[in-house]
């Protein structure tokens, strides 16, 4: 009995561990089709950002034109350089008008010597002339006399050249005035008809010797006659060389000299215009 129970229990045993094998593989198989789901899953989620990006160019010259340009166009360049040049082009300017302040508010500090002021003469017509006409526009002066065989000639031709220069960008706005340094020699006649020969907007001023030599003095222009002259004898006067700038209120303004060019020295007097803030000029 015990001999035939023996296969009976291996059989039984065999049985037993039939089930749990079987179970095991099958649980083993489902775990190994679940992965492949999880990894499409994730494969998905990865290349839906990867799409998205993509979607920013059309093409991929588009692509890499952008990378090779990196984060600045060329219209952000064109702006930054019209930007730049605007700020550059007012800063110029400003300093310009602030240096022109300057040389204006120097002529009238404490202690600094005023130029210009009150004076009596006479027009090359014989009519009495102040400096009262010179208000209400600028003026510009020169000092010269009209038997001067070089120097006069020269600068007042200059002077002509200013004043159109002037006239062409602001009609009406100055006033050349020519006063000689030799009264003795120019009368209203001499110098109306001296002065025709350079333009015809020129005034021309004499008067006496004393009157003439406080004007000099209002200036600060240096001139020097010859002493002890013969009548009829030819001479010359030394006399500074200067254009004088005045505003319409007869204030001083700029010095201009030879070195300015007519086209600096009239570019000079407009820009003093320009800055210009007190009552309307008048023609």
């Amino acid at each position: 009995m015990s001999q035939s129970a023996a296969p009976m229990r291996s059989v039984v045993n065999a049985l037993e561990r039939a089930p749990s094998r079987q179970c095991t593989r099958l649980m083993s198989t489902a775990q190994h089709a679940r992965r492949p789901a999880a990894r499409s899953l994730s494969r998905a989620q990865t290349l839906q950002p990867l799409e998205q990006r993509r979607t920013k160019f059309k093409t991929v010259e588009e692509a890499k034109s952008r990378y090779r340009s990196g984060p600045f166009s060329w219209k952000a360049g064109v702006l930054f350089v019209v930007t730049g040049g605007g700020l550059l082009y007012y800063f110029e300017q400003e300093k310009e008008r602030m240096r022109r302040k300057r040389i204006e508010d120097s002529h009238k500090g404490v202690g600094a010597p005023k130029v210009g002021g009150p004076f009596q003469l006479i027009d090359q017509d014989g009519q009495p002339f102040t400096e009262q006409d010179l208000k209400r526009r600028y003026s510009l002066v020169y000092f010269g006399f009209t038997h001067c065989p070089d120097i006069c000639p020269e600068e007042l031709d200059k002077m002509a050249r200013m004043v159109d220069l002037v006239a062409a960008a602001r009609p009406g706005a100055l006033i050349p005035v020519f006063v000689t340094c030799d009264p003795a020699r120019d009368g209203p006649k001499e110098l109306k008809e001296y002065l025709s020969e350079f333009h015809s907007s020129l005034v021309g001023l004499t008067g006496t010797y004393d009157q003439i030599k406080a004007m000099c003095k209002a200036y600060r222009v240096y001139f020097s006659t010859p002493k002890e002259v013969k009548p009829g004898q030819d001479y010359l006067v030394d006399h500074s060389i200067y254009f004088y700038l005045m505003n319409p209120e007869g204030d001083f303004v700029e010095a201009l000299g030879r070195q300015h060019s007519p086209e600096q020295a009239a570019k000079i007097m407009l820009e003093h215009m320009k800055d210009w803030k007190g009552p309307p000029q008048s023609s």
